[in-house]
């Protein structure tokens, strides 16, 4: 199943790349950095995307962490998933923040804690998604479950 999504590129960068699937099947679509950036430990930044979307009623775009990107370089989509609300038309962008804590016994540079973003380079993905509106039913009693009110580590840790 396809659904026909507008896209608007709103930067007048030439290296700008459209968001794409790497495979056939891929449920998430690549998004790129358009700059180059130094992420500090600890530290967050709004990638805007160059691009705006226009799509039906009845779905979302939701920005998610790349997986790769988060175990090697402990970079992450912070709001993960960032939801892009149908009636928005404003640029896109994906908010990174840099989890990863530096090792001082490491000599592995990869295990810096400032994180380099290149121009280019993958750093979240979009994935659209049907969304299902709900309408209250207000009651003054639920139905009981075995479960019931546990939750929170009620199940062991």
């Amino acid at each position: 199943m396809s659904v026909k999504v507008k896209i608007k590129k709103i930067t007048d960068d030439p290296d700008f790349i459209y968001p794409s699937y790497a495979h056939d099947g891929d449920s998430g679509m690549d998004v790129y950095s358009l700059e180059d950036i130094w992420l500090p430990e600890g530290s967050t930044h709004l990638f805007k995307l160059g691009f705006e979307v226009e799509f039906p009623k009845g779905y979302e775009i939701q920005v998610r962490s790349k997986s790769g990107l988060t175990l090697k370089e402990g970079l992450v989509v912070l709001n993960s998933p960032g939801t892009v609300d149908q009636s928005y038309r404003g640029e896109l962008g994906a908010i990174l923040h840099n989890i990863r804590k530096k090792h001082e016994s490491s000599i592995d540079e990869s295990l810096a804690s400032t994180k380099f973003i290149k121009k280019g380079q993958k750093i979240a993905q979009i994935v659209l998604c049907p969304v299902i509106e709900c309408e209250w039913e207000k009651v003054g009693e639920l139905n009981e479950t075995n479960r019931g009110e546990g939750g929170y580590g009620s199940t062991g840790v």
